[in-house]
């Protein structure tokens, strides 16, 4: 069974963990990772889950994403997904996320990469992941229009693609 930290609402570990499944205590959050590959087209990594998956089943997804497991940094957590779902090995140890998006039960922490990924070398599929493929953000957003995408807001996948090749809020680097 899979166990997680939990963090305070400063995202502050609290040295008290959670199986996954139990409900939350008030003033309880935990650690989500989503990583977005993205090739020199600008299209990104999509996924689509496992028909027996518990939700969002044969659903597109973004690239990856899990819950951080017990002792797992965020960057030591995206690695393990990217490894687990679609096979392939990033090194993440000197990089921050890119975004972190609080929800109501923690932080979720995206991971925006640059890096053309040969697709057809991957080990899929896999107990997550059925298929993937490449697609633009006008793709993305028609698939979320006709409920085949995980219903993420558009004005976020719109960030998504915006960020792609630069962390910060600003367009242009001035420091």
């Amino acid at each position: 069974m899979e166990k997680w930290d939990i963090y305070d609402k400063d995202r502050n570990l609290t040295g008290k963990q959670m199986k996954r499944g139990e409900t939350f205590e008030q003033g309880d959050y935990h650690l989500v990772i989503h990583v977005c590959l993205f090739n020199q087209s600008g299209e990104m990594l999509i996924q689509q889950r496992q028909p027996d998956k518990e939700d969002w089943k044969n659903m597109w997804d973004i690239t990856v994403g899990g819950s951080a497991i017990s002792g797992e940094t965020s960057q030591q957590a995206a690695e393990r997904e990217v490894k687990e779902e679609i096979g392939y090995t990033l090194n993440l140890q000197n990089r921050r996320p890119s975004l972190t998006v609080n929800f109501e039960k923690g932080f979720d922490d995206y991971y925006l990469i640059e890096q053309d990924v040969d697709i057809s070398s991957l080990s899929l599929p896999t107990e997550e992941v059925s298929q993937v493929k490449w697609a633009s953000k006008e793709e993305i957003v028609h698939l979320i229009s006709e409920g085949l995408f995980i219903p993420y807001r558009v004005p976020l996948i719109e960030l998504l693609f915006d960020m792609k090749s630069g962390m910060g809020a600003h367009s242009r680097r001035e420091w």
